[in-house]
């Protein structure tokens, strides 16, 4: 069941949100070749805790870290770890915040370094993909109207895949709330 927000928890979840954006600011200033993932995750714990936030990750379901980070191939969801980050990395980095009882939750790609044309291209053309379902993220539009929007732009222009099985979720006094996908783990 969607539960429909108020203006006055739109703007609590707009003030986690921004901790979140705040979060990733803050982690593009340190990132750079050979830090690990593991102490990007340190840091984002202790920032969202420092500025009045708890990580909405930590502990959710026994998940032991405070951010999600997949490096390269790996598509979302990937655990920080002791491995080195290198020039030409691309790294994903997903974090939530929970404040005043509300979640916001968003994750932001980074290039480390020098990076091909090719992933250049991906990583604009998925930009350009959100942008596009945001831009069907309107009253009398439904859930399909954005993921197809997303579709029609990353597939039929471009040629690239698309994720079905991780579709994204509602956020609210819950980390995960409707709409989401049965997938969301």
């Amino acid at each position: 069941m969607i539960y429909y927000k108020t203006q006055a928890e739109i703007e609590l979840m707009r003030q986690s949100a921004l901790l979140v954006s705040r979060t990733l600011t803050e982690v593009a200033k340190i990132l750079k070749p050979g830090i690990t993932s593991i102490s990007l995750d340190k840091f984002i714990g202790e920032f969202i805790r420092d500025n009045g936030g708890i990580p909405s990750f930590l502990n959710y379901r026994g998940y032991p870290y405070n951010s999600c980070i997949s490096v390269n191939d790996v598509v979302v969801h990937g655990f920080p770890n002791k491995s080195e980050l290198k020039e030409g990395d691309i790294i994903s980095i997903d974090t939530g915040v929970v404040k005043s009882g509300y979640h916001g939750d968003h994750a932001y790609t980074f290039a480390l370094g020098n990076i091909s044309d090719e992933v250049i291209q991906l990583i604009r053309v998925t930009k350009e993909s959100l942008y596009k379902g945001i831009e069907k993220a309107v009253a009398g539009n439904r859930v399909g109207d954005i993921s197809y929007a997303i579709q029609e732009h990353t597939e039929r222009k471009y040629g690239y895949g698309v994720v079905r099985e991780l579709v994204g979720h509602g956020l609210g006094k819950s980390l995960h709330e409707d709409p989401r996908s049965e997938d969301v783990v």
